[in-house]
């Protein structure tokens, strides 16, 4: 993917910050706080989707599982904070389906990107990571991607919370989007509902990341953010303190397990 000339940015930039000034912003795994694009912000962006889009083409896939690290995490022993699903389109563009939640409502849609607009964001590091799946996933993702739009939206529960209970149907949050679109794309006949999309998983082994929240944590999410809820977690869980989600790190860690993905490849500048 060769880089824009400067004025080519320069006018990408205008035109993103015209956008932001008339929509709700929308995000997943990073921060709603309202920052300015900065100059740097957008250049470190587009080298890393550039150094992405190379990898990606040299991997020789076709889809790939990539994630980025748009909040600090470290805290919980997670690394990544945000999963999509990409693939390369028929003229060879590498496009990113992914979920994203509009800052400061409980809502969240399903949106197609390119990976410039992947890595324009808030980013805590510009880190990307890719996984290949086995050639069967991804050719069933593939079909997915590329077919009607309101199959791929089967499964988006608009509802979002960012913590949503991994297996809830409540809230959805973006990396649940993620592995339960993948569960349809593996059993389209059985799995076109959330729960049974949740059983797929289940049966093939997933497990959730287990967040250590506090009471005091827990209530404080909840009264100051729109996107927090903690409603959906079993009682015995949540009081607790052991908030179970889809993480990144916990989708990685199964899709090898599994045998359903190669090893995650790091990025970094």
């Amino acid at each position: 993917m060769r880089m824009p000339r400067l004025s080519s940015l320069l006018a990408s930039v205008c035109l993103l910050l015209g956008l932001a000034s008339h929509h709700a912003p929308a995000t997943a795994g990073r921060s709603c706080e309202a920052k300015a694009l900065t100059a740097q912000d957008f250049g470190l962006g587009m080298q890393l989707a550039q150094r992405t889009a190379q990898a990606l083409d040299g991997s020789g896939a076709q889809v790939v599982l990539l994630a980025r690290a748009g909040q600090d995490l470290q805290k919980y022993g997670l690394h990544y904070s945000h999963l999509g699903v990409a693939y390369k389109d028929d003229s060879g563009a590498w496009r990113v389906v992914h979920k994203l939640n509009q800052c400061g409502t409980a809502r969240a849609s399903i949106y197609r990107q390119g990976l410039g607009e992947f890595f324009l964001d808030d980013m805590w590091r510009y880190e990307a990571a890719y996984a290949v799946p086995a050639p069967e996933v991804q050719a069933r993702l593939l079909d997915l991607l590329k077919g009607p739009r309101a199959q791929l939206l089967r499964l988006n529960q608009p509802a979002y919370s960012v913590v949503s209970y991994a297996w809830g149907q409540k809230y959805q949050q973006s990396n649940q989007w993620v592995i339960e679109t993948l569960a349809m794309a593996m059993e389209p006949s059985g799995a076109s509902e959330r729960a049974r999309a949740q059983a797929w998983l289940q049966f093939k082994g997933y497990e959730p990341s287990t967040i250590r929240l506090g009471p005091l944590t827990r209530l404080g999410g909840r009264i100051t953010a729109a996107n927090v809820a903690f409603d959906d977690h079993p009682n015995e869980k949540r009081f607790s303190d052991r908030i179970e989600t889809v993480t990144v790190d916990s989708v990685f860690v199964w899709l090898t397990r599994s045998g359903m993905a190669a090893k995650p490849v790091a990025l970094q500048l």
